[in-house]
């Protein structure tokens, strides 16, 4: 071989080992970010180019996909009572992305998980389209319907959860107003406009409210600190009169002082009258009393300050401050000054009571499945914490129960069944000049044993200012969940 050819073949040899390390590089280093670059629209033209497998509730689909057979995409995601279920299916979308269960089930959904491989891989061989997974919700329908139905036919803003207290199941879980995520789905201008539309919605109707909105949670947080009066011994009689002025000076302060709803009678009363009427006094001098330390440890055991609880969804944290001061922590410990929390987690604290103190982990899925209905993988039920003890807990039982029976919460009666409760109206605004929230908490089970536990925030209304109750708004709501749940 010639000088000459022997340079051009040396040559084409290291163009080809140069061509072959590049593909080798970008297939095996580059191709995680190549994936994700948001540039790159293959991962999400395949992705479409299958039916996603369905999130079930109550052995139904709430998701479905249309066969569009469009330039790019062939299948497009769409919603069955979309914005009923728009708080737990969260959207999938070929323009927008996805969130909650579309996104942290994803690879479930569209088939990509590691434990579809076998699956996916015998329907190729035997030439059957793929498929994504199934995720199957804990959600009773019934549960989620009654809720939704009151917030949509009352035009009310907020949130409703519902829990069962021995496992930690989610029951319910609605957020109002709400969207359907159908409407954002493709990759058209009609989805870019809805999209635009519900960006620029000052009620804001994809917010997540039960589980990504926090508020102040008034009044039902004193079950939080009825709970440490117990246990540290400030209270060893709910029937006993307790050492509580009316209205109750705020420790040092010049002339601050914590007052209650005019017409309550609640100079030393006792906690259980003192919860039954919600006497801000009482808890806020019990919040003084305990201290800021033991009542951030007793608010921890209930979920609070958790920034890693997930359902699998993430959820915001709810929040009891440590390191203020006296006057700030006995407004805390009637759930104001910086006290904030989820719909989620009220329901947590109901839901520990009628647990008898063990407060179950909350879960939203309570299965995975191939397409051929194989279970993938079974939900189990794991405590959380003891939030308080079994004794407490009955004590704390009792309270709420007689605040239905004879106090705030009667709205929440339902004949021959065990209700207790809790209302709660929230300030909201500096120096209180919006509207308040209403809140209501409670649990229900029958005399067969079926428990449900609810939390119920409305986050404004129609209705005048000095109408505006946990009592009023919040608890038919409740009611209507509990009632659903036990076919009552």
């Amino acid at each position: 071989m010639n000088k000459p050819i022997r340079r051009v073949s040396v040559f084409c040899l290291m163009l080809v080992l140069a061509l072959m390390i590049r593909v080798n590089y970008v297939q095996g280093v580059e191709a995680s970010a190549l994936n994700k670059n948001t540039n790159n629209a293959r991962g999400t033209i395949e992705a479409y180019s299958y039916p996603r497998g369905d999130i079930i509730a109550g052995g139904k689909a709430v998701t479905k996909d249309l066969l569009v057979n469009g330039n790019k995409y062939k299948y497009r995601r769409a919603y069955v009572a979309g914005p009923e279920y728009a708080p737990v299916t969260g959207y999938s979308s070929q323009v927008f992305g996805s969130n909650l269960l579309e996104n942290v089930e994803n690879g479930i959904l569209s088939g990509s998980d590691s434990t579809l491989f076998f699956h996916n891989t015998l329907d190729m061989l035997t030439g059957k389209q793929k498929q994504g997974g199934d995720v199957v919700t804990t959600i009773d329908p019934k549960v989620q319907a009654a809720a939704w139905n009151q917030f949509k036919d009352s035009g009310k803003k907020g949130a409703a959860v519902a829990l069962d207290p021995t496992t930690g199941a989610i029951l319910g879980l609605v957020s109002a107003p709400s969207y359907d995520p159908t409407s954002i789905a493709g990759a058209d201008d009609a989805s870019s406009a809805a999209w635009t539309k519900l960006q620029k919605d000052p009620s804001n109707p994809m917010l997540n409210r039960a589980l990504r909105q926090t508020y102040p949670p008034g009044s039902t947080f004193k079950l939080v600190t009825a709970a440490a009066a117990l246990e540290t011994g400030k209270i060893t009689d709910i029937n006993a009169p307790t050492d509580s002025p009316d209205p109750y000076p705020l420790p040092d302060t010049a002339n601050a002082k914590l007052v209650n709803e005019a017409g309550d009678n609640c100079l030393n009363v006792s906690m259980n009258d003192a919860l039954r009427v919600s006497c801000n006094t009482v808890f806020g001098k019990l919040g003084d009393e305990i201290g800021n330390a033991r009542m951030a440890e007793e608010a921890d055991r209930f979920g609070f300050n958790n920034a890693g609880l997930l359902i699998p969804v993430g959820v915001a944290k709810s929040v009891f401050d440590t390191g203020i001061n006296r006057p700030q922590n006995a407004q805390s410990s009637i759930g104001q000054f910086d006290t904030r929390a989820t719909p989620l987690q009220m329901a947590m604290v109901v839901s520990a009571i009628v647990n008898n103190g063990t407060l179950m982990k909350p879960y939203l899925v309570s299965q995975t499945r191939t397409a051929g209905l194989s279970v993938i993988d079974q939900a189990k039920p794991s405590q959380l914490s003891q939030a308080t003890t079994p004794q407490v807990a009955q004590q704390l039982q009792t309270m709420m129960e007689n605040v239905v029976q004879n106090g705030t919460g009667h709205n929440a009666q339902i004949p021959g069944v065990t209700v207790g409760g809790k209302t709660g109206t929230a300030q909201n605004g500096v120096d209180n000049k919006n509207n308040p929230y209403a809140w209501f908490v409670s649990y229900a089970k029958d005399s067969n044993g079926k428990e449900i536990a609810v939390a119920v925030v409305v986050e404004d209304s129609n209705a005048a200012r000095n109408e505006i109750s946990g009592s009023g708004l919040a608890a038919p709501i409740a009611k209507s969940m509990m009632q659903a749940y036990l076919g009552k």
